[in-house]
């Protein structure tokens, strides 16, 4: 999943980055609400972490210019409290709201609750395909009574197989959704970590379709 964090505190958001990136998400961050309404307006994110308090561009603004043409799920987050700056948040289209300080926790929590809901309104926590069960909350993967020890990105590159099961998924698509705007390595990473999990969960899981990219199968 492939997070953009627009918060003009910079040391709050390198945090909040290499948190996020710990737990397996792809994650850009920019400290300018036109820069962030830019990046967003782009595409190819899953979730908007914004600052209200911004140069260049308020969060409101920012908020209000994505909803015009986007459904990106949107956290505020803001240094001001009180019950109408949260209900300002939440009419301009933010979906949920968090007042500084927080808990980085209940951040992690708030974030995967609106991924989960985002996938379809309806996503469940453990994605099933076939005798595999994907626990998005939990971050594990289990066969039966089997449990499979994944790294944060080889988790993050199997829950993007196991949102579209059964569908094909192109090597770009898994980029742009797990490695973040700056990564600029190779692109054959992917079929790395697709190596890595086969490896672990059984060459028949994952099938290459030639030409146009990886489905995971039921099995």
């Amino acid at each position: 999943m492939r997070l953009l964090i627009v918060e003009d505190e910079k040391r709050l958001a390198v945090s909040l980055a290499r948190g996020l990136t710990a737990e397996g998400f792809a994650v850009d961050v920019v400290h300018d609400g036109l820069e962030g309404l830019h990046r967003a307006s782009e595409g190819g994110y899953d979730l908007v972490i914004l600052d209200i308090m911004l140069p260049g561009m308020n969060g409101y603004r920012v908020c209000g210019a994505l909803r015009a043409g986007h459904e990106v799920p949107i956290l505020m987050l803001t240094a001001k409290d009180g019950e109408y700056d949260e209900a300002e948040g939440l009419d301009t289209g933010a979906d949920d709201y968090l007042t500084k300080p927080f808990s980085y926790v209940v951040l992690v929590a708030r974030v995967r609750a609106l991924l989960r809901r985002r996938g379809a309104g309806t996503a469940a926590p453990v994605l099933t395909v076939g005798t595999l069960r994907i626990d998005t909350a939990a971050r594990r993967v289990h066969r039966g009574e089997d449990e499979y020890a994944l790294t944060a990105k080889e988790f993050a590159v199997l829950e993007q197989l196991a949102l579209r099961a059964g569908q094909v998924i192109s090597k770009a698509e898994i980029l742009e959704h797990v490695w973040d705007f700056a990564y600029d390595g190779d692109p054959n990473i992917v079929e790395v970590y697709i190596s890595t999990l086969r490896r672990k969960l059984g060459a028949a899981s994952i099938r290459t379709v030639r030409g146009a990219g990886y489905r995971l199968e039921a099995g």
